[in-house]
């Protein structure tokens, strides 16, 4: 089975500011999560609606992002690919990733929302006939491989083919994944149904992971991103005071089918949204519990569905990479990240 090799930090542009500030607050963040040795930072793409993430064009983004950093891999999580044209995804994917020295990961998948496929003409019914049309473009397209009319890529990618990711919901993509030989990326939480609504998300995602390694060609080394929601502060009551806000304000704007409403006790909005959250101590012994995390290659730690202020953002990236991911056993590469120069309580107040 796998074993946590790699540290990622996920946002999806939620900071409660204007579109500028969140891109800057973003890669504020990002560019913290390098200095401390985390080896990966992913965005999400979200077309429309500002409450559910603010990027809508995420290479644009990650080119200005690699533009301030120089070793943390940048990575999409997800490009909603039936919405995209894929030969021009493939153009833009394959310059930035020469513009970083090789530092792109390329998530996609068939995209959430039904009613932003609307504007590009489509009808969310037909996302997955789309996508595996497009993925299969995009592929040829980084090979190098002639596409309709005739024309081949330049700049080709190649070495991209090694580094594409499928988010996944079920079993089918899990094992869709696998075959191809990609990296599966599992969400942060995943809805329960009516028959099991106390499933655990290891109940939901253990069956994916299973289905993506029994598919995986022979001697294809497992790639398995799980996504996290995590936030960690000093203390605790500050920690749940604050995901009570996020998760209520949250459920307020999108409410989970089949779970709690706005008005549950904490408790009950932390475990139904799957959210790990308190001291580093609590945090370690949260994700010590999610059984799917034995299985995955690359923690990937996100803030949403808390979306606390940017400085407890800041401070949770650093409890992350000094006392909760390497209690899991991860170690930054080279040596890489920071033990003795954390901010205290009062220097976070002089954070923006």
């Amino acid at each position: 089975m796998p074993t946590l090799q790699r540290l990622g930090f996920f946002s999806r542009l939620l900071d409660n500011a204007s579109a500028g500030d969140r891109y800057r607050l973003a890669t504020e963040q990002i560019v913290h999560a390098e200095a401390l040795g985390f080896d990966s930072a992913w965005v999400a793409q979200h077309h429309f609606h500002e409450a559910e993430g603010g990027l809508p064009s995420p290479l644009v983004f990650l080119a200005s992002v690699a533009a301030k950093t120089q070793r943390i891999r940048l990575g999409t999580g997800i490009v909603t690919l039936p919405l995209e044209n894929p030969v021009r995804a493939a153009e833009d994917a394959a310059v930035l990733d020469l513009l970083t020295g090789g530092r792109l990961e390329f998530g996609v998948g068939t995209g959430g929302t039904p009613s932003s496929f609307t504007a590009f003409g489509l009808h969310s019914d037909q996302r997955a006939e789309v996508f595996a049309r497009h993925l299969a473009l995009l592929r040829d397209a980084w090979a190098g491989r002639s596409l309709p009319g005739g024309d081949r890529l330049y700049p080709t990618s190649p070495r991209l083919l090694e580094r594409i990711w499928q988010a996944s919901f079920s079993v089918a993509g899990g094992e869709r994944a696998g075959r191809a030989g990609d990296g599966l990326m599992l969400s942060r939480t995943q809805p329960r149904t009516p028959e099991s609504p106390h499933a655990s998300l290891a109940d939901i995602q253990l069956p994916i992971v299973e289905a993506y390694l029994s598919a995986l060609p022979a001697g294809r080394a497992p790639r398995i991103a799980g996504s996290r929601s995590v936030f960690v502060a000093d203390d605790r009551a500050l920690a749940r005071r604050l995901a009570e806000e996020g998760l209520r304000r949250n459920l307020v704007r999108q409410p989970v089918p089949n779970g709690p409403g706005a008005d549950a006790p904490l408790d009950v909005l932390i475990a139904r949204q799957d959210v790990h959250v308190g001291t580093p101590d609590d945090v370690i012994a949260s994700l010590r519990a999610d059984r799917t995390l034995a299985h995955v290659t690359d923690l990937v730690c996100q803030v949403h569905s808390v979306d606390p202020p940017h400085r407890h953002i800041l401070r949770s990236i650093e409890l992350i990479a000094t006392e909760v991911a390497p209690a899991l056993g991860w170690r930054p590469a080279g040596g890489r990240g920071a033990t003795s120069e954390a901010f205290t309580n009062s220097e976070l107040q002089t954070i923006a």
